[in-house]
């Protein structure tokens, strides 16, 4: 058995063709580029490429689960659903965010666009996720407004950091800042007065 063959057609079966690693990824939307047969596929609806793709991948997991993509204002959103969903998100959400890096790879190389953020939840993971950070967030909000000293989180994923950013940005008493970097970057929540 040709294992080249095999990966082909797998990765076809979920969507993705041309397994070809040394092609190169298609220019950018804004370069103009002659138009040839290899670049057509890459002009592809990036919706359809990541319903396709999410498609593919969950009927190999659990032929039960169903996949809806949606246009949301700075990203597809995807939902990823099924009486066992939740199990796809993994531990801390790790499956999930691996699963968000692959089809964010896929959308820039199927249909050209770098520039689209991928956000998938499966069984509402991600949405309880959110609930409970900002509720920590409004917690922490009121005690660095009493204490009136800054509250320093560990480092946390930038989908996370943003969730708190977003859920403090009109408090009266208190603004938010990231600091560090790559990996280690976290949240600060700080007095606005003072």
């Amino acid at each position: 058995m040709d294992n080249r063959t095999n990966l082909d057609d797998y990765l076809a079966g979920l969507g993705i063709s041309g397994a070809d690693e040394s092609a190169p990824l298609p220019p950018a939307p804004e370069v103009a580029a002659p138009a040839s047969p290899a670049l057509e596929a890459a002009h592809e609806d990036p919706r359809a490429v990541l319903e396709r793709f999410l498609k593919g991948l969950t009927s190999r997991i659990d032929p039960g689960l169903t996949v809806t993509v949606r246009e949301g204002e700075d990203a597809l959103e995807a939902e990823i659903a099924g009486e066992n969903a939740a199990r796809l998100a993994g531990r801390d959400g790790r499956t999930l965010g691996a699963i968000e890096v692959i089809a964010y790879t896929v959308l820039a190389k199927q249909a050209g666009r770098s520039d689209l953020r991928v956000r998938v939840d499966v069984g509402g993971f991600r949405r309880r996720q959110a609930d409970t950070l900002s509720r920590l967030a409004e917690r922490l909000a009121v005690q660095v407004a009493k204490s009136g000293e800054p509250h320093e989180l560990q480092p946390m994923p930038a989908a996370d950091r943003r969730v708190i950013h977003i859920a403090l940005k009109e408090h009266p008493d208190v603004m938010t800042e990231s600091v560090g970097e790559g990996s280690a970057r976290r949240l600060i929540i700080k007095p606005r007065h003072g």
